[in-house]
């Protein structure tokens, strides 16, 4: 089953939801090798974001809403999330401009255009210890299920769950880019905050299509 805009809002309503409920715990990550905004900064710009989807015209295509997702969080979200989960959902909105309903490669090439959005505007590489950690194994967790013929739901799941491996794969790191570099090897053993972040929004991207799937059988 293909997903189209009531997939995408339905993601937005989720990730609200997610980021509200572990607003505490992504300010406790962010504390350890941070300045300890990054929970409130997302509730907050998601927060900002649900009170807007009531407003979206029923015949919107997806392009659409992930552009309202995007400056939404521009103009809402302090500190570095906000330019870099931005750009990430600009990106995303581009690569499915023109379709109305979204197949497993209309949903890789969001993912992939979301992650290097975030790769050109923080510069950061797999292995520097920031949510491009998560964004890069939920990509190759997706491009693997499109290969062996998963629907969308089943290839957000995947996504969802590369995304949380990567997340965990953060904390043994030394971080490379950020406030966080500046600590070191102190900054080992800690959980990169954006990558918790990109977990929690992509099981929401799971979670909602799988919710689209369930309500059209």
């Amino acid at each position: 089953m293909d997903l189209g805009t009531e997939w995408v809002i339905g993601w937005a309503r989720r990730c609200a939801d997610s980021l509200s409920q572990h607003r505490t715990e992504l300010g406790d990550l962010d504390r350890a090798i941070g300045d300890g905004d990054h929970g409130e900064n997302m509730d907050r710009g998601f927060a900002a974001l649900s009170a807007k989807l009531d407003d979206v015209p029923s015949d919107a295509p997806p392009s659409e809403v992930l552009r309202l997702v995007a400056t939404t969080l521009i103009s809402t979200i302090g500190g570095a999330a906000g330019p870099l989960y931005g750009t990430a959902f600009l990106r995303a909105s581009d690569a499915v401009t023109g379709r109305t309903e979204l197949d497993a490669g209309s949903i890789v090439a969001l993912i992939a255009a979301a992650r290097d959005g975030i790769v050109h505007r923080g510069k950061a590489q797999p292995g520097d210890k920031t949510m491009i950690d998560a964004w890069t194994l939920a990509l190759e967790a997706a491009i693997r299920s499109a290969a062996e013929g998963a629907e969308p739901a089943g290839l957000l799941a995947a996504a969802a769950d590369g995304a949380a491996a990567g997340a965990a794969t953060t904390e043994p790191l030394v971080a490379r880019k950020g406030r966080a570099s500046y600590l070191g090897e102190r900054a080992i053993g800690h959980r990169d905050p954006g990558a918790q972040s990109t977990a929690l929004i992509l099981r929401a991207a799971a979670d909602a299509a799988a919710e689209c799937v369930a309500g059209g059988a």
